[in-house]
């Protein structure tokens, strides 16, 4: 770790937020609401206003309104006016002035704006940390959104990293917390996502994807891409007109019912889970727009997650122990598919687990639990010396933000109760996805080698049996370290004899007259003595100090 001159403000910026809120009373609070303690104040006033750490997370720079971003669909964590505050980072940052978005635009897709487009909207539709969106219409007539990254935010964000990065480092190496809840960890997962929206490419290519992997959901829209139009700074893609999903009016919520809009938009987040393991990694309500026709828009895949097909399955168990409540069930799975420590507390982490759970029977959406009780599920985790995959965590982060639109939408809509319903057919779709002609290829492979070497096996076997040359080896110990153990304490009583024969035979030449002698003593007698003392040292040394 170098700590350069010119990353000195960096370093200087972050401790000034880190002493300002490390013992405020907005932390604490945060921090008793989230493990379920009781709080120590109330949820009124605090030494910070939401818009002074709106503020002071925009003096931070992009990629601290990036985590103020993330916190913001926290419910659980924050009281309304700060998550309030903390949403306007999603869409009220100051816009790039339009001829810096012309430079950037022409230079990037290699032509002039007028030649590309019929038209462009000098004035954005949205401006974010990262970029701002633009409405335009391409030659052809088609109205499109075109994304655009703001100059040098790649050196800013990664400046920031950097510094984040080292911090988790010093964290982990020094503190306990930071080794309980592996901030490495966590925070290399979190790296790999926010990098992932520096490149629009990637973005693209990701939209491409889940709108593949989406296209059975008739209400669920994925808007596309233009590829001519795309570079790793500039994103141009078809527009779609809507608005965010938590600003339908009341009136709109009384005269529809969205429970069937709901259950297709969970449906098609559990078969991103379970089956793709490619999901939508944030679907908080600005990036989940509900269109004119009732439809809903899955915007911003610059963040995505991966699970493995190991991964995917724990997490398919993982969900149907949750839909049905069974706290035994659902610290079998986080215990096969965590590391622990050597004094972990398995029987605390599975009465915390049962406590949670018991908690959370019985709530509907409104109440905002399924995504919260994974977080203390990690919690607990970590407080027991067990970590869990960073996986887990993501999908309780997923879990969170879907809560927080579920519940806008469908208050008592009972997401447990959705997921046991969708996941038989989930289930299915998994296995017949597995049964595909490749995989049933390798597997017949794998039995025709095995058919193959089975006679010969068989007959080898039986071949032994027969000359009574059948062995089992058990490798329960180590043979030659067990021999060697014996062999080193038949030495020391050998050596020990020794010693104390020496003593016997100094101590009787001691009345033997010698006209050799050593400090007026018979010098044999004193020379057995001496070579005793040093033999008895050695012997007293090497068993104290070298033995395992």
């Amino acid at each position: 770790m170098s700590l350069l001159p010119e990353n000195l403000v960096r370093y200087q910026k972050f401790l000034s937020f880190m002493l300002k809120y490390w013992n405020s009373d907005l932390l604490n609070d945060t921090t008793s609401q989230a493990m379920d303690e009781e709080t120590v104040s109330s949820f009124s006033e605090y030494d910070q206003s939401p818009e002074e750490l709106v503020e002071d997370l925009k003096q931070m720079g992009p990629t601290y309104i990036k985590l103020g971003q993330l916190l913001s669909t926290r419910p659980d964590l924050l009281p309304d006016r700060y998550l309030k505050a903390l949403a306007s980072l999603q869409d009220d940052l100051p816009p790039i002035p339009y001829e810096e978005v012309r430079e950037i635009v022409e230079y990037e897709i290699g032509t002039k704006i007028s030649k590309a487009f019929n038209s462009f909207d000098e004035d954005p539709v949205a401006s974010a940390s990262i970029g701002q969106v633009h409405k335009a219409e391409l030659r052809s007539g088609k109205q499109v959104a075109v994304k655009v990254q703001r100059p040098g935010i790649r050196k800013k964000f990664l400046d920031d990293l950097k510094t984040l990065e080292e911090v988790a480092a010093l964290a982990v190496k020094h503190t306990q917390i930071g080794k309980q809840y592996g901030f490495d960890d966590v925070f290399a997962e979190l790296k790999r996502i926010m990098l992932q929206e520096l490149d629009y490419l990637r973005e693209a290519s990701n939209l491409v994807t889940l709108g593949t992997n989406l296209k059975e959901y008739r209400r669920l829209i994925v808007p596309q891409p233009i590829p001519d139009y795309t570079t790793s700074k500039v994103l141009t893609m078809e527009y779609v007109k809507g608005k965010k999903i938590t600003s339908v009016s009341p009136l709109k919520k009384t005269e529809n019912d969205y429970t069937p809009l709901v259950d297709e938009l969970v449906h098609a987040y559990l078969k991103q889970i379970v089956s793709d393991g490619f999901v939508h990694a944030d679907p908080h309500p600005g990036n989940i727009h509900l269109l004119e026709n009732d439809k809903i828009a899955l915007m911003d895949l610059g963040m995505v997650a991966k699970f493995s097909n190991k991964m995917q399955d724990f997490l398919l168990r993982l969900l149907l122990a949750l839909s049905k409540n069974d706290g035994e069930e659902i610290a079998d799975i986080l215990l096969e598919m965590s590391e622990q420590q050597k004094d972990f507390s398995e029987s605390a982490f599975r009465k915390d687990i049962s406590v949670i759970v018991e908690n959370n029977r019985n709530s509907t959406a409104k109440d905002l639990q399924t995504g919260r009780l994974l977080i203390q599920m990690n919690r607990s985790a970590a407080k027991n010396g067990i970590y869990l995959p960073v996986d887990v965590n993501i999908l309780g982060k997923i879990l969170l933000n879907m809560d927080q639109i579920i519940a806008f939408l469908a208050p008592e809509y009972d997401l447990q109760e959705a997921v046991r319903k969708y996941m038989d057919k989930l289930v299915q779709n998994k296995m017949i996805k597995e049964l595909a002609p490749e995989e049933l290829f390798s597997v017949l492979l794998e039995s025709k080698n095995l058919l193959e070497h089975l006679p010969s096996r068989f007959n080898k076997i039986s071949e032994n049996l027969a000359n009574n040359e059948f062995k089992v080896i058990v490798d329960a110990i180590d043979e030659k370290r067990f021999t060697d153990g014996f062999q080193k304490v038949a030495n020391r009583i050998t050596l020990g004899l020794i010693i104390a024969s020496m003593i016997i035979g100094a101590a009787m030449l001691m009345s033997i007259p010698s006209s050799f002698t050593i400090f007026g003593y018979p010098g044999l007698a004193i020379l057995f003595f001496l070579l005793a003392a040093f033999g008895g040292v050695y012997l007293s040394y090497t068993i104290l100090f070298k033995d395992e």
